[in-house]
């Protein structure tokens, strides 16, 4: 290949994938994913790590499955996050001394009110309003606890990832609600395209599931209700939709210069062809209804990739089942694609994996490019009573099969958080 071939259409690196690994409440491992995945299996469960009595959401999608040392959100985000890199990095073919930067995206996680109560029964009593923070810093000094620490500080992840797998420079740990793991793909693109390195660990993770995180979602009546079946609870761009399903997972996508992978013989999975990021000052929780925001940054991530709305041939939707969210990103994408988008297969992968928060943009990434690899579209479930206001081809309960060759990804968050990637099929 010639040097123009490893440039894309603004003369930049072409950025390839080259490894990528899963887990979701489906299962660990790419392989149990997307079996699990295109057959409409769904994760969705009784939640059972907590008590749920009076809770009006008592369904999620955590991840059970993998064997910790101590339970607590910092711990799970970290356990999953390095189980998807060994898999990412055994099909990338490269060794734990990556060598390049880590990109993360990981939940920002609080004490959890019990170990906040233990603080508290051991503090001395309190001598002016507000002192709580004192009091608690007061037992710690007396008595350190390593342990207790690492499991408040979720930026402890980065740098426990950087040492297990051999990453050049300062780990970055970035949160941006619902697109962190997009966002983390970005930095790791422009990091590649803007010369500063060959290669590029970029990860989603989120363990953060736990009781005072589920309340927090249901007071902004964010959740669904439907706990029984919990299955059935999830049902983006469906009229009977109520809410989004908590759920946990991790993603993990090695990310190379073209060049640098063709030259060592890498196998390449697929290209991230285009970034796109906006903010939305409309709320802190609430995408401004216009879509004014989501349209801009799928329109930004088209422009990116070099390519017009005509290239994208599925879309792999944020689709929370939020009543507000599903009906915004409807309006975004139909003022971008038009009359095309009746064409255009879209569908939602939260509808059997529930909404993995902070880790779902690397999450979705990975299922798109496996979409193209396989050539075949997974479904959206439950969708039994579709909105007459959202016309969509949601590639409804079934699978499809379709030769697909470019992928545009969605990840909407709260607090105005978009990113929007486009992802292509390996170039010839």
């Amino acid at each position: 290949m010639t040097k123009a071939a490893y440039r894309d259409h603004l003369g930049r690196p072409i950025v390839a994938i080259t490894g990528m690994g899963v887990i979701t409440s489906l299962g660990q491992g790419l392989q149990d994913n997307w079996a699990a995945l295109t057959g409409g299996v769904s994760g969705i469960h009784g939640i059972t790590r907590f008590p749920v009595e009076g809770l009006n959401t008592r369904i999620s999608g955590t991840v059970d499955f993998i064997d910790l040392p101590v339970e607590n959100p910092v711990e799970r985000s970290f356990a999953y996050a390095r189980e998807t890199t060994d898999e990412a990095l055994a099909q990338a073919g490269l060794s734990r001394d990556f060598g390049g930067p880590l990109f993360l995206a990981a939940p920002p996680i609080e004490p959890d009110w019990s170990d906040r109560f233990a603080l508290a029964d051991r503090a001395p009593p309190s001598q002016r309003p507000g002192d709580a923070y004192d009091r608690f810093l007061s037992v710690l000094r007396d008595k350190p606890e390593p342990a207790l620490h690492e499991a408040w500080a979720f930026g402890a992840i980065s740098e426990r990832l950087a040492d297990r797998f051999g990453t050049r420079g300062l780990p970055v740990t970035l949160s941006t609600a619902c697109a962190s793991g997009a966002t983390a793909i970005q930095l790791g693109v422009e990091a590649i395209r803007q010369g500063r390195t060959d290669r590029a660990l970029t990860v989603g993770t989120d363990g953060s599931v736990t009781a005072e995180a589920l309340i927090r979602f249901a007071l902004l009546s964010a959740l669904s209700t439907q706990n029984d079946p919990p299955t059935k609870a999830s049902k983006p761009f469906s009229k009977d939709r109520d809410g989004f399903v908590i759920a946990e997972g991790a993603a993990t996508l090695v990310l190379e210069s073209l060049e640098s992978a063709i030259a060592r013989g890498a196998k390449v999975l697929g290209i991230l062809k285009g970034c796109g990021e906006k903010a939305d000052h409309f709320h802190r929780t609430r995408s401004s209804p216009d879509g004014g925001p989501a349209i801009a940054t799928i329109r930004a991530a088209l422009e990116d990739a070099g390519i017009d709305e005509s290239g994208i041939g599925y879309i792999n939707a944020h689709g929370t089942s939020t009543p507000e969210n599903d009906k915004m990103e409807y309006l975004s994408m139909s003022t971008v694609f038009g009359e095309k988008l009746a064409g255009i297969p879209v569908s939602s992968n939260k509808s059997m994996i529930g909404h993995t928060l902070t880790a779902a943009g690397a999450v979705e990434a990975v299922f798109s490019i496996q979409t193209m690899l396989t050539g075949t579209l997974p479904p959206t479930i439950n969708y039994t009573n579709p909105d007459p206001a959202i016309v969509l081809d949601v590639v409804p309960n079934v699978k499809r099969d379709a030769r697909v060759t470019a992928v545009l990804s969605n990840s909407f968050g709260f607090g105005g958080q978009n990113a929007s990637l486009v992802m292509t099929a390996e170039p010839a």
